[in-house]
């Protein structure tokens, strides 16, 4: 063969390099797609650059690799937290740190969990039926259960204002509703009258047991009650089927002693104590008036001289109209007299100033 058909070195050189280039290349790929995680530890093969391999040089550090890997190639390495490198401050809540009025339903806002809040008393009790039915008895604003709950807390209410009343008057009850016009115009039918027992509250002017200071007496230390001299008080004689009697102490008479000098001859016809009744005096006791009729009860017969034990309570406080409550409700006036008597027209006086016991209201 001809030398001029001889490949010559240079091309056979040239040709080597491509072959061991492409093969280098291939074996990487090779390499790559079987282990990919050894690339990072295993140096590919360089390019044949010509020189033999006994005299090219090693690099130490590519055969023993990086300096820190682990030798093992499939130990995968520790990789950082993506929600450390954002900087997030969210801080996991643990069940116990929760907040007490949070329910456990959440909803998610922007990807992230957040717990729903729920007001306060906004629900309805789970405990069962029985708590249930006093959560409704407590809020329902209609129905039976409402009405069940006003009128007992109305009933509860006027209890409570009784005791107070019954504590500071010591007399149950501690009103009275006035029935006739025999105290008018000082006390109207339909009053309510606060009343104490005998003794208690008693003013300095009574020098008696019962707290009552007589017209008399009255007249000299000026001391009034419901438009007048002296005390109005709440008696009731023995042998009276009916109402009490409310009336004002005039004066007190001892027994045998003859009234008749004392007594105002405005309140009564007689000429002396023979013609008057229950004179001389029976047994001590108080001559009784009402401030709007014409004659002593004694004068009339309608009591014997009032004795201490007779004596219910000692009028202090009156309170107009509320009285017709308890006379609406006992029969003793008819509706349209109490709307007469509320707007100014009155009734009739009667003979003695009677007072139904009421209960405070």
């Amino acid at each position: 063969m001809d030398e001029g058909d001889r490949p010559t070195d240079a091309n056979e050189s040239a040709d080597r390099d491509e072959r061991t280039e492409g093969g280098s290349e291939k074996s990487r790929e090779e390499s790559n797609s079987e282990t990919p995680d050894e690339s990072n530890s295993e140096t590919p093969d360089e390019p044949d650059d010509g020189v033999p391999d006994g005299d090219r040089e090693v690099d130490p550090a590519a055969e023993t690799g990086p300096v820190g890997e682990p030798d093992d190639p499939t130990e995968e390495r520790d990789e950082p937290d993506p929600a450390a490198e954002s900087g997030s401050d969210a801080e996991e809540v643990e069940p116990d740190d929760r907040p007490s009025d949070v329910d456990d339903v959440s909803s998610d806002i922007g990807g992230e969990t957040v717990p729903k809040r729920r007001s306060r008393g906004s629900e309805a009790p789970e405990n069962g039926a029985d708590e249930s039915l006093l959560y409704r008895f407590r809020h329902d604003r209609d129905g039976a259960l409402m009405w069940l709950r006003e009128m007992l807390s109305s009933v509860g209410v006027v209890l409570l204002v009784g005791l107070l009343l019954f504590g500071v008057s010591g007399v149950w009850p501690p009103m009275v509703a006035v029935e006739s016009g025999s105290m008018e115009p000082n006390m109207q039918v339909g009053d309510l009258v606060f009343v104490t027992e005998p003794g208690r509250l008693a003013p300095d002017a009574a020098e008696n047991g019962v707290g009552v200071v007589t017209h008399e007496a009255g007249e000299t230390v000026d001391y009034r009650t419901f438009g007048s001299y002296g005390s109005v008080m709440i008696y009731t004689p023995p042998g009276r089927t009916g109402s009490p009697i409310i009336h004002r102490a005039m004066f007190h008479v001892t027994e045998g002693e003859n009234w008749y000098d004392r007594a105002d001859e405005e309140y009564h016809n007689a000429v002396d104590c023979e013609s008057l009744a229950n004179c001389p005096a029976p047994h001590d006791g108080y001559v009784t008036l009402g401030d709007n009729n014409g004659a002593y009860d004694q004068a009339s017969g309608l009591s014997p001289p009032v004795k201490a034990e007779w004596v219910d309570g000692v009028a202090r406080l009156r309170v107009p109209y509320l009285g017709y409550i308890r006379l609406i409700a006992t029969g003793q006036v008819e509706l349209n007299e109490a709307i007469t008597g509320a707007v100014g027209s009155g009734l009739p006086a009667a003979e003695s100033g009677l007072v139904s016991f009421a209960p405070a209201a």
